[in-house]
């Protein structure tokens, strides 16, 4: 049997042919055989990425509050006690970490042994932080991420240089209902976090999570289906659309429930494209400058919740859509416009959508609605519609508009001489 000393020089040699194997591959870009199948593949990932492995660290990209947004709405925080009670209560007389990370890597909470956890910040492995394989290179949760299935990391094994003193365990986490990645779970620590009893003991604990989610995947299911029975049990009971106000200067609702800014303009977004919007197209539509992924993801938690307290349906995904038709009051505008009801639009058009967005895709929808209005009427309307419509604030410049309106107007109109002066004042104002 071998003796501490002897474990320890045997270690130090493994890390010692591990460094110099690491060097080799970035000299050459060629990673040696000898290295296990699930290291050598990490490690060719991250030298194809261009990872530094004595200058990358990980980032942490949502600041303090709006992280705990993001975690408290993640669908494993539901299930915390449940690790907490398998791993992190015997985690402190072991000497070890448990990490658990969404479906990006970002770490969502980092418990365990207080000592370790205070030796993990300095490399910022702390709760907020990215461990994807694509920012550090190989370590247990990263890569168990970018396989989707459990693996161990041992000590140099980790492409990151500053990670050698540690090893660690972790298992992804699914979402029982449609397979979707939700995340992953991860011991940290020294040698122990790599024994065989280790990975059983994070895969049972990845089968008790994804167990309680089906429970409440189930009971969800349950009290949806008791909802539309009651529904269905009361005589010509239809289900009425939610109504979704985002003309005018008035706060935007849904339903009765009143909606920050950008949920606001994600809803709008969603409603008017009834088929769904790719991620990506999305952050574009919403964001005047690039923006992360992870930001839209976040916003995207925080209306669910907002839809569950409202009565509705989740979003779907891939590509975001509603999961039920809102009745959006622009587009409802759009509609009689279509139909040719130009009285009723106006009537039900109190102002621009969203007046106070200036992001992309609003500003789009916006123009175009206004002008869908704007048109019609210059071709179709009455003089009192039209009149009424030019008086209003946003056309008070519009020259086409009440020219058009002094047109229109009768010759013997007492309001022919209000519609002249004010061309007149329109054009003095814009000498």
């Amino acid at each position: 049997m071998p003796t501490g000393s002897e474990h320890a020089g045997a270690a130090g040699d493994l890390r010692d042919r591990l460094l110099r194997a690491q060097q080799d591959a970035i000299a050459t870009g060629v990673v040696p055989l000898t290295l296990r199948p699930v290291v050598r593949e990490s490690w060719e990932r991250a030298i194809r990425g261009a990872i530094d492995p004595d200058r990358a660290l990980p980032a942490i990209e949502l600041d303090e509050d709006a992280f705990r947004q993001y975690r408290s709405s993640h669908a494993l925080a539901s299930v915390m006690p449940v690790i907490r009670r398998l791993l992190v209560d015997g985690a402190d007389d072991a000497g070890l970490v448990v990490a658990v990370g969404d479906a990006d890597g970002r770490l969502l909470w980092v418990e365990g042994d207080a000592h370790l956890r205070r030796r993990a910040e300095d490399m910022l492995f702390v709760a907020g932080a990215d461990w994807s394989e694509r920012r550090i290179g190989t370590s247990a949760p990263g890569t168990a991420l970018q396989l989707d299935r459990a693996v161990q990391i041992r000590g140099a094994e980790h492409y990151n240089r500053i990670v050698h003193p540690w090893s660690c365990t972790a298992a992804p986490v699914h979402d029982p209902a449609n397979g979707a990645l939700l995340g992953v779970i991860d011991i940290t620590g020294t040698d122990h976090a790599v024994a065989p009893h280790t990975m059983s003991l994070v895969q049972a604990t990845v089968a008790a999570v994804e167990a309680e989610l089906r429970i409440a995947n189930l009971e969800s299911t349950v009290h949806a289906t008791l909802r539309r029975s009651r529904m269905a049990a009361v005589p010509g009971a239809r289900p009425t659309r939610t109504p979704l106000t985002v003309l005018g200067e008035q706060r935007s609702r849904l339903g009765s429930h009143e909606l920050s800014p950008r949920h606001a303009e994600i809803l709008t977004l969603l409603a008017w494209n009834p088929r769904g919007i790719s991620a990506e197209r999305l952050a574009a539509l919403l964001y005047e400058r690039d923006a992360s992924p992870v930001t839209l993801r976040a916003e995207i938690t925080r209306l669910r919740r907002v839809l569950e307290s409202a009565g509705e349906p989740p979003l779907e995904s891939r590509p975001y859509r509603l999961a039920r038709e809102l009745d959006l009051d622009a587009a409802r505008v759009a509609r009689l416009v279509g139909q040719g009801s130009l009285r009723k639009a106006v009537e039900q058009y109190p102002g621009p959508v969203l007046p106070a967005s200036t992001a992309p895709g609003i500003v789009e929808l916006r123009d175009e609605l206004a002008s869908r209005v704007r048109e019609s009427l210059l071709a179709d309307a009455s003089p009192e519609l039209l009149l009424a419509w030019a008086e209003r604030d946003e056309h008070r410049y519009d020259v086409e508009l009440w020219r058009t309106c002094l047109e229109l107007l009768p010759p013997r109109s007492p309001r022919r001489a209000s519609v002249v002066a004010h061309l007149e004042r329109i054009e003095s104002a814009l000498r």
